[in-house]
C-alpha cells in the first residue's frame, strides 16, 4: 500500500506549484489629521480558524505582536504606543497563562508628527505569531506615504500682499493632495477586489475542468460497463428502492471521498517544505520519469498490452467490499478506483497537469480532485435517481476502444511536454520549440487518420462507415492539425502556448529566415539578454537595479521558470498585446527571475535557508528564496513593480490572463513611480 501511495504522490505531483501560507492579509493607510500629524493604520484580514496574538499578551505564553519604525524620532516623532482593535481572553493550558488575541480581524494605529517636511515616506514593521493547530512567525515590513506638506499663508505685509486668487489657489492645492489620496485608496481597493475576482474565477475554472475531466474518464472501457452494473445491483440487493438509491449514492459519495484523500500526503509535504511543488515539477528525473510513464500507458491504450494494478491487492480490497454496510460499499468504491485505474489514471493526470495554476499548491490539488470525483460519480449517483433512463445508455462496443486510442494519442502528446519540461531546466537545447511541434504535429496528424478509418489498431472493431460524431472528431484533431503547422516557420500558436517551449527556445528565435542582426545585438544593455517579444531582459537583480537607476525608470520583476506554463501563457497571450508590450518594451526595466534555474552558485554563495533549513546551492532556490523572503510567496509567474529603493509601487500579482486587468496594474504601478 505504501508503494502505491508513492505513486500516487509522484503522479499527481507535477506541475503543481506551492503558494507559501499567508492567513494574514495587510492594508495599510494613512490618516491626515492637520498640523503635520498623521495616523498610521494596519488593518490584515485574518483566516478562518487562525488567530493572532496581541502586543499585550502575557510573558510566558506566544510571542506577542511588535510593532516597529524605522528612523522614528529622526524627521518624525510617535505620538503614544501602537492602539490595537478589540482582543479575545482565553487561557492556555498548555503555556498556564491567558492568551490574548485576534480572530477575524485586527486593526493596529500609530499617530506620528512629522517634524521634517522633506520626510516623504515612513517604514513600519510588524513581526507576530499567527496559529491554527501550527504556527507561523510572519515578519512585514510596510511603507507609508505621506501627503505633500501644508503650505502656511504668509503673513500679510506691504511686501507680501496676500490675494484672493492667493488663497483660493492654495485651497485648490490642499484639496487636491486630499482627492489624490482617496483617489488612490479607491484604486488600491478596486485593483484588490479585481484581483479576488480574478482568483475566484481562476479556481472555478480548475474545478470545472477537473470536473469534466473526471466525466471523461466514465467513457472509458473500464467504467463504462460497471455503470448500469453497479445501479442495478444496488438497486435490486438493498431491499427497497429508497434503500438501493440511498445507497448508489453513497457509492458515489465515497468515490469522491477517496479522491480527496489520495491528495492529503500533498498537505504534510508542503507544510513540511514550501518549495516541493516546485521542487516536483522542475526535477528532470521526474520529469522522464513522467515522459516513459506516459508513453507506457499510450502504448497501453493503442493496445499493445493492459496495464493493471496488482491482482493481490484487487482481489483483497475486493473481498473487503463483501462485509455489507457503509464500509462495504466504500470498499467497493475504491475496488472501482483500482481495478479501473489503467483508464483513469492518465485521465486523472492529464486534468490535474493542465488544470493546476502556479498559485494555489495542495488546497488546489485537493480542489481538483474533488471536482474530478465529481464528475466520476456523478453518472451512478444520476442513475440511481433515474433508473428507467438506463435503457438510454448506449451499449458497450468497439467505440469505447475507439476512446481508448484516442487517450492514448492524447498521454503520448502530454508525455513529450514532461520531456520538454526536462530539456528546459536543463537547457540542452535538445527538444527546441520546431522539434516539440513537429512532433505534435505527427501525434495529431496520426489521431486524424485514425478517425478517419486509415489507420487501425489490435482491439478495433472493423470500420464500414464513418459515424458522425467520428466523421465531426476528425475533422477538428484535422483543423488542429494544420494549425500546428505554421508553428515551425515561427507561428505564435496562442491555443496551446502553455505546451510547447517558448519562441526564444528555438533554432530560429526570430521566426524561420530570419537571424540576430548585429543591430539587434547591440541594442540590449550590457547584461541583458532577449526575452519574450524582443524584451530586454536582466537575469541578475542587481544588474536590472542598476540599469533601472541609470535610465529612471521603475523595474518590473517578473518571477518565471523554464518549465511554467502559466508562464508562457502570460508571455503568449498578454505580454503579446500591443499596449503592454510597449509599456514593458519602454516604460520599465525588466528582471525575469528563474525560480527553477539548475546553475550551481558559486561555493562561496551557498547558503543555509534560515527559515526551511534547505541549503540554497543553485540560482534558481536563491531567487526562489528571495522571493519568498521579501513577497512571503513563491507562486510562478509573479510579477512586482518597484521603485529604485525596492518599495512596491502597487499590489504585485501572479497569473493574470486578463490583458485588461494586467494593463491596468501596469499603468498604475508606472503613474505612481
Amino acid at each position: 500500500m505504501k508503494k502505491i501511495l508513492s505513486f500516487f504522490v509522484l503522479l499527481f505531483a507535477f506541475s503543481a506549484v506551492a503558494q507559501v501560507i499567508q492567513p494574514v492579509k495587510w492594508q495599510t493607510a494613512v490618516e491626515d489629521n492637520g498640523n503635520e500629524t498623521f495616523t498610521l493604520v494596519f488593518t490584515g484580514k485574518i483566516d478562518a480558524g487562525w488567530h493572532v496574538y496581541s502586543q499585550t499578551t502575557p510573558d510566558g505564553g506566544p510571542l506577542p505582536l511588535l510593532a516597529t519604525y524605522e528612523a522614528a524620532g529622526k524627521g518624525y516623532d510617535l505620538i503614544g504606543k501602537t492602539t490595537e482593535s478589540k482582543t479575545k481572553r482565553a487561557f492556555n493550558d498548555v503555556f498556564g497563562v491567558d492568551e490574548v488575541f485576534f480572530e477575524g480581524k485586527v486593526v493596529l494605529r500609530q499617530k506620528i508628527s512629522r517634524k521634517n517636511p522633506k520626510i516623504k515616506s515612513v517604514v513600519a514593521s510588524l513581526s507576530y505569531q499567527v496559529c491554527e493547530e501550527k504556527c507561523i512567525n510572519e515578519d512585514k515590513t510596510f511603507t507609508f506615504s505621506l501627503p505633500e506638506p501644508t503650505v502656511s499663508t504668509p503673513v500679510a505685509s506691504e511686501s507680501n500682499t496676500v490675494t484672493a486668487v492667493d488663497t483660493v489657489s492654495k485651497a485648490v492645492d490642499t484639496a487636491a493632495v486630499v482627492t489624490n489620496v482617496a483617489t488612490s485608496k479607491k484604486v488600491e481597493k478596486s485593483a484588490e477586489i479585481k484581483a479576488e475576482k480574478s482568483d475566484d474565477k481562476s479556481i472555478w475554472s480548475i474545478f470545472l475542468l477537473a470536473f469534466l475531466g473526471g466525466i471523461v474518464a466514465t467513457i472509458t472501457p473500464c467504467v463504462f460497463p460497471m455503470i448500469p452494473m453497479t445501479v442495478s445491483f444496488f438497486l435490486k440487493q438493498s431491499g427497497s428502492k429508497a434503500k438501493g438509491r440511498f445507497n448508489a449514492i453513497f457509492y458515489g459519495f465515497c468515490i469522491v471521498l477517496i479522491c480527496v484523500l489520495i491528495t492529503l500526503p500533498f498537505h504534510l509535504l508542503e507544510g513540511a517544505n514550501p518549495d516541493v511543488f516546485s521542487e516536483i515539477s522542475t526535477n528532470v528525473w521526474l520529469n522522464v520519469f513522467f515522459f516513459i510513464i506516459f508513453s507506457i500507458f499510450a502504448v497501453s491504450f493503442f493496445g499493445a498490452f493492459e496495464i493493471t494494478m496488482p491482482s493481490a491487492l484487487a482481489n483483497k480490497v475486493d473481498s473487503a467490499s463483501d462485509r455489507g454496510g457503509k464500509i462495504g460499499i466504500f470498499f467497493m468504491a475504491l475496488t472501482l478506483i483500482i481495478v479501473s485505474f489503467s483508464c483513469i489514471g492518465p485521465a486523472l493526470g492529464f486534468v490535474l497537469g493542465t488544470s493546476l495554476n502556479s498559485d494555489g499548491g495542495a488546497w488546489i490539488l485537493s480542489l481538483a480532485m474533488l471536482g474530478f470525483g465529481l464528475g466520476l460519480a456523478l453518472p451512478f449517483m444520476f442513475f440511481a435517481l433515474a433508473p428507467s433512463l438506463l435503457g438510454n445508455l448506449p451499449k458497450s462496443g468497439g467505440w469505447l476502444n475507439t476512446v481508448k486510442v484516442v487517450f492514448g494519442f492524447i498521454e503520448l502528446a502530454l508525455a513529450f511536454k514532461f520531456l520538454s519540461n526536462a530539456d528546459l531546466v536543463l537547457n540542452a537545447h535538445y527538444l527546441e520549440r520546431e522539434v516539440f511541434i513537429a512532433i505534435w504535429v505527427a501525434i495529431f496528424g496520426s489521431l486524424s487518420l485514425y478517425l478517419f478509418g486509415k489507420i487501425r489498431f489490435p482491439h478495433d472493431s472493423p470500420l464500414d462507415h464513418l459515424s458522425v460524431s467520428r466523421a465531426l472528431l476528425a475533422v477538428l484533431t484535422f483543423s488542429f492539425t494544420v494549425y500546428l503547422i505554421p508553428g515551425l516557420w515561427g507561428a505564435p500558436l496562442k491555443l496551446i502556448s502553455a505546451f510547447p517551449p517558448p519562441l526564444t527556445y528555438s533554432e530560429s528565435p526570430n521566426g524561420f529566415g530570419a537571424s540576430v542582426t548585429t543591430e539587434s545585438a547591440t541594442a540590449l544593455p550590457d547584461g541583458a539578454v532577449a526575452g519574450p517579444h524582443g524584451i530586454a531582459s536582466f537575469e541578475e537583480y542587481e544588474a536590472g537595479l542598476a540599469y533601472a537607476k541609470k535610465v529612471g525608470k521603475p523595474v518590473l520583476i517578473d518571477f518565471t521558470g523554464r518549465a511554467c506554463q502559466n508562464c508562457r501563457l502570460m508571455e503568449a497571450n498578454v505580454w503579446s498585446d500591443q499596449e503592454v508590450l510597449k509599456i514593458l518594451k519602454n516604460e520599465v526595466v525588466l528582471i525575469s527571475l528563474f525560480g527553477d534555474e539548475r546553475t550551481k552558485l558559486p561555493e562561496a554563495e551557498q547558503y543555509i535557508s534560515k527559515e526551511t533549513g534547505n541549503k540554497i546551492a543553485t540560482v534558481g532556490q536563491k531567487w526562489s528564496e528571495f522571493q519568498r523572503q521579501r513577497y512571503g510567496t513563491n507562486a510562478r509567474p509573479y510579477y512586482v513593480l518597484m521603485n529604485h529603493e525596492e518599495n512596491i509601487l502597487n499590489e504585485p500579482v501572479a497569473y493574470t490572463p486578463d490583458i485588461d486587468t494586467y494593463l491596468s496594474w501596469l499603468k498604475e504601478g508606472v503613474k505612481k513611480f
